[in-house]
């Protein structure tokens, strides 16, 4: 049981560095050949934040193990909000007032209801085709949106975010056939490190007579968030909290529309009974809590990020129920 766990790991890890790795040279490949910055942010630089994620749910999906991709998806979004806005906020107040935030924050709870509903009237709780499309035309509608507000001029966190990778400070390859190894070698990574976190997360799932969607809720989901994690509290250290809020609304916005509506494209994604009378609760809850703040426009404090990550430890203690 030991080497399966190791090998998870293994994956995350490999995951997580092919993604970055994958992103810099697409995004250094832009930049050589005169893409605007503007477009690769929007492209590049979204698929790559959501990355780890949209791998591991199109692999699960492949291996016919679909209710880890939805376990996935749903945990991600869930840490994303109780633990990358819970950590960094003990250390800087996470500020809720910027330009953007309000909408971004509704946007994401449209994607969190509209995936609740899909998932409610699909036939025998099984996204197909049809829901598929559905979220995936979500993603497209959600970057012309933005790709228009960005040619308007209008203030957003996630756009800055977004075009920041081109601007410089972002230690991108240098020259193109460096560029076009970090993009070989990334996708090489991720599709590796995918398939060691779903070939893993099965075996463990049944050697511990546990559903692939419990592993998909915590492993694999805390996991494929790191990034968002690591991104939030580096920027909160660093005294950029408003890079947080920023990173958990587009990051969540985007696994519902792009890894869900993908995962389901590629092949039936089955929703564990479990998934529906709880987790997609907490998840739409988390979101809630969130907008919350977002409408009164008060910042996201210590005692608050307490709270949160008192809420995920409660969370996880649910989970471990289900295991025991």
């Amino acid at each position: 049981m030991l080497v399966p766990f190791l090998l998870l790991l293994v994956g995350i890890v490999i995951l997580i560095i092919a993604g970055d790795w994958m992103v810099r040279g697409a995004a250094a490949l832009a930049r050589h050949w005169g893409v605007p910055s503007l477009i690769v942010g929007l492209t590049i630089v979204a698929f790559g934040t959501s990355a780890p994620e949209l791998v591991v749910g199109v692999q699960s999906v492949l291996k016919g193990a679909g209710d880890l991709a939805a376990g996935n998806v749903i945990g991600s979004n869930i840490a994303n909000v109780l633990l990358a806005l819970g950590l960094p906020a003990l250390i800087m107040a996470i500020p809720t007032n910027m330009a953007g935030v309000a909408r971004n924050s509704l946007i994401a709870i449209f994607a969190t209801v509209l995936f609740i509903v899909l998932a409610f009237t699909a036939s025998a709780h099984t996204m197909g085709t049809l829901q598929g499309a559905i979220l995936f035309g979500g993603i497209l509608a959600y970057l012309g949106y933005m790709f228009r507000l960005a040619r308007s001029g209008a203030a957003d966190p996630i756009l800055d975010e977004m075009t920041e990778i081109d601007e410089g400070k972002d230690g991108l390859p240098t020259n193109v056939l460096l560029s076009v190894g970090f993009v070989i070698v990334g996708i090489i990574g991720l599709v590796l490190g995918g398939k060691l976190i779903v070939d893993n997360a099965v075996i463990i799932a049944q050697a511990m007579n546990i559903s692939n969607a419990v592993i998909g809720l915590t492993i694999v989901a805390i996991g494929t968030s790191l990034p968002e994690i690591a991104t939030v509290i580096v920027a909160s250290y660093r005294g950029h909290s408003e890079v947080a809020i920023g990173n958990v609304l587009g990051s969540n916005v985007f696994n519902i529309f792009a890894v869900m509506g993908a995962s389901a494209l590629a092949g039936p994604v089955q929703i564990d009974d479990k998934l529906l009378t709880f987790d997609v609760w907490v998840m739409l809850a988390s979101s809630a809590a969130l907008l919350l703040f977002v409408l009164r426009r008060e910042p996201i404090g210590k005692m608050v990020g307490v709270a949160f990550l008192v809420g995920y430890i409660l969370y996880m203690l649910a989970l471990a129920s289900r295991v025991m």
